[in-house]
């Protein structure tokens, strides 16, 4: 295995890609254009313009849709319907660094999660302690009080509170397909979604994965918590073309412990054939990435961050670009970039972009 969360990348490198590679001389002198002449604001507008176009070399060839579903139970978690005999409800949790103690059946309380280390950080809105009534569960709960969350969940830490606002929007008005966010949206409060969208934009993004690509994988099954744990002396097995996720510590994961992230195995070579597609489109496969969210990936404007999170959480929202599960205003703006992308090139973007720095 070889551990890529720290190697050197044409985004991050700041290195210019060959011009031959940008999928058409046209195409190519209006990014330059754009990096050279226009601030952030006008970028946005620029991209959604390019955005509009696709590559027209592109147009006409045969879309994922139009082939045969794949099998994503991988990247959607499900809890298996076969658990391992694991009694551990009435556990007593350390995590290390923490002078707390918690059962289990305690930290799988979603109403009331818990907060290991609350010194490191700003006095929690209630919606984030304790959600805002039946249907609003606990923002923490998921997201974690370190706002990293896991890869069933999404990484809020550092977004803007714009951008989160409007998520939630879309939740509650259908725009945006998602587990339980829909119903949670739909019971927040507007203050309630203020607090949170506030308090999310204000924490610091930290790397949270080690990305590793490899052949194979321990065995997994998602727990009743919806968490991808390793299976007990379960053994290895082939990765192929998928992307699995599992915590550093297991124990650690269970006890929602915001100090302990997690290793994205991802299959070998998806990195540097993903830093083809984002850094130039891949010949026109797709649109270059920075032109909307920025030369790092690190956002720009209400576009979001998007290096350094989990390529699970990146997969899932590129197929759901390509299959009609986010449908709101800013989201048409990704359907020409998912368009002609395939299970492969999703996961390779997916890999490579979760191996940059946040």
């Amino acid at each position: 295995m070889r551990d890529l969360s720290t190697e050197g990348g044409l985004a991050g490198s700041g290195a210019e890609p060959e011009r031959g590679r940008r999928g058409g001389a046209v195409l190519d002198r209006q990014r330059d254009g754009i990096r050279r002449s226009v601030g952030p604001s006008m970028r946005v507008f620029i991209c959604i313009l390019m955005l509009a176009f696709p590559p027209v070399s592109r147009i006409g060839a045969e879309s994922p849709q139009q082939e045969k579903s794949p099998d994503l139970s991988w990247a959607f978690f499900v809890p298996d319907k076969v658990q391992p005999n694991i009694d551990n409800e009435g556990a007593i949790r350390q995590v290390p660094g923490s002078t707390k103690t918690y059962t289990q059946a305690q930290i799988d309380d979603l109403s009331n999660p818990p907060d290991w280390f609350p010194d490191e950080h700003a006095p929690l809105p209630q919606v984030l302690q304790h959600g805002g009534g039946p249907s609003v569960l606990a923002c923490a709960s998921c997201h974690l009080t370190s706002g990293l969350g896991h890869p069933e969940s999404a990484n809020l830490a550092g977004l803007s509170a714009a951008y989160i606002m409007r998520q939630l929007a879309d939740f509650k008005s259908g725009a945006r397909i998602g587990e339980a966010m829909p119903a949670i949206a739909k019971g927040l409060s507007d203050e309630d979604a203020r607090q949170a969208s506030n308090w999310f934009a204000n924490l610091k993004p930290k790397v949270w994965q080690t990305v590793v690509e490899t052949d194979t994988v321990p065995k997994s099954y998602v727990n009743e918590h919806l968490m991808r744990l390793p299976l007990p002396g379960g053994g290895l097995e082939r990765l192929g073309d998928r992307i699995i996720e599992l915590p550093q510590d297991a124990a650690r994961a269970e006890s929602r412990d915001p100090h302990s992230g997690f290793v994205a195995h991802v299959p070998v070579g998806s990195i540097a054939k993903g830093a083809e597609l984002v850094t130039t489109g891949g010949s026109g496969k797709t649109i270059v990435c920075s032109i909307c969210h920025g030369p790092s990936l690190t956002g720009l404007g209400e576009v979001p961050a998007i290096a350094g999170h989990s390529p699970i959480y990146i997969f899932r929202q590129l197929y759901g670009f390509q299959t009609g599960a986010r449908t709101s205003g800013m989201a048409q703006l990704m359907k020409a970039v998912v368009a002609h992308l395939d299970q492969e090139d999703m996961v390779a973007i997916a890999a490579y972009v979760s191996s940059r720095t946040p």
